[in-house]
């Protein structure tokens, strides 16, 4: 009859998919396949942040059930199915297994035994854990945290995510070292708020520690920290960040605004005069890059306050930032306001976004002419003879592409690092670029 074949789709954040890989590792003795009409198991890891993500994650449950073949189990985990437990179990009845955001790591027991579990504490996978990394023979995601702090007026997930709940150093050690031994050299340190990260386990500058930490382990190259927080952001740990030798001058701060009584309604927890004086000084930074994400739309957000932020981001240069249109979620402090007119919101989503393309062209064309780490992943979808690269400090599959057009007759190793000289940019966030040498 043959081995069981499995699809797993994993939506939304590269937390999830660190969720999804350790699903994949406790069903380790299943066939992946891309074909869900084939799979015996189909399991969608939800995202419910954002109406978007929620309807995106309904519409793939109900076209993945739609296309599965009989005696097949559709499971559900992750945020949206946590958030809305019963509401789902009561009317998704195309659903075979529910489980939330607890039970990662149970999933097969519920597989064998064809039941449903919502575990009360949040999953944190440790280094105990074994997970199947996905889309890289170099790079993994390493969750240090989950779980906030933080009362965003627009933000959800402390209601099903719940309080900061933190990995120790140790731990996190343990996990990068052993990846290290299995090939990997390029990591990603993820969570809700990283910049909080250790303040419930007793540490004062925890991240600035893991990075002391981390920079010990022979073998880590490169590494970034992604979702950093303004008002739990020090100086000291901008300056740990620059200073290292193996993280990456990468800063990911999601702003949200820049105007001082927005930020007041949306909770944010830190005035726009200190806001503005962090990302300063990260700007002052050599080799800076600097990325956000700015939410147009929220209640209270005045034609003024909207073209401030305009105004701000255009002279600030933001290496890139995303936009997003104001989610009216049901949970959150900011349900009952009044709300601003859902085309003004699409308007100003539309404005700030032309911003943003402007906003990255600009970062680019910084590099033409120039020699940049880069680290060649491979075959380019664009083409046959161009091979897909990636700047070091650049996060993946967020920050663009590199097109390498000529390999100058050096042999290509896909996930090493190479000096590429950057020729041209071509079209909104792709370069073109030869090949100058290998880096060991």
């Amino acid at each position: 009859m043959g081995e069981k074949k499995l699809h797993l789709v994993s939506l939304g954040c590269t937390k999830n998919l660190v969720d999804s890989e350790v699903m994949l590792g406790r069903l380790s003795h299943y066939n992946i396949t891309d074909d869900p009409s084939s799979a015996d198991v189909i399991i969608v890891n939800t995202c419910g942040f954002i109406e978007a993500a929620k309807s995106e994650s309904l519409e793939t449950i109900m076209e993945l059930h739609g296309i599965r073949k009989k005696g097949s189990l559709l499971v559900i985990s992750g945020c949206l199915s946590e958030r809305y437990k019963k509401e789902l179990q009561g009317e998704l009845h195309e659903v075979d297994i529910f489980t939330g955001v607890g039970d990662y790591d149970k999933i097969d027991t519920l597989i064998e035994q064809r039941k449903s579990l919502y575990s009360p504490e949040v999953f944190l996978a440790d280094e105990n854990i074994s997970r199947v990394i996905t889309g890289s023979n170099y790079h993994a995601y390493i969750k240090i945290a989950e779980g906030c702090n933080q009362s965003c007026s627009f933000c959800a997930i402390p209601n099903f995510k719940g309080k900061l709940h933190s990995r120790s150093i140790d731990s996190i050690i343990k996990e990068v070292t052993s990846l290290v031994a299995r090939g990997y050299w390029d990591f990603s340190f993820i969570s809700q708020d990283s910049s909080s990260y250790g303040r419930d386990i007793g540490l004062k500058n925890g991240l600035i520690e893991l990075i002391n930490a981390i920079e010990q382990i022979k073998g880590v190259k490169s590494a970034k920290i992604l979702y950093l927080y303004p008002s739990t952001t020090t100086f000291a740990l901008i300056d740990a960040i620059a200073d290292s030798s193996v993280f990456q001058t990468y800063y990911d701060i999601p702003i949200q605004h820049s105007d001082e009584e927005m930020l007041k309604i949306m909770k944010r927890g830190f005035g726009e005069i200190k806001t503005k004086e962090l990302l300063k000084h990260m700007r002052s930074k050599e080799n800076a890059f600097i990325r956000s994400t700015f939410i147009v739309g929220h209640p209270g957000e005045s034609d003024e306050a909207f073209e401030g932020l305009c105004e701000y981001v255009r002279n600030f240069g933001f290496d890139r930032f995303n936009v997003f249109e104001y989610s009216n979620e049901e949970d959150t402090a900011a349900f009952n306001m009044e709300q601003v007119d859902p085309k003004i919101i699409t308007q100003r989503a539309k404005t700030l976004g032309d911003i943003a393309i402007k906003s990255t062209q600009a970062s680019m064309v910084q590099l033409v002419g120039k020699e940049i780490e880069a680290v060649i992943d491979g075959e380019s979808s664009e083409h046959e003879y161009l091979l897909s690269a990636r700047a070091l400090n650049w996060e993946r599959e967020i920050d663009g592409e590199i097109l390498v057009n000529d390999t100058s007759d050096i042999s290509i190793d896909f996930g090493k690092r190479y000096t590429l000289h950057i020729t041209e940019l071509i079209g909104d966030d792709t370069m073109l670029a030869t090949v100058k040498k290998g880096i060991q």
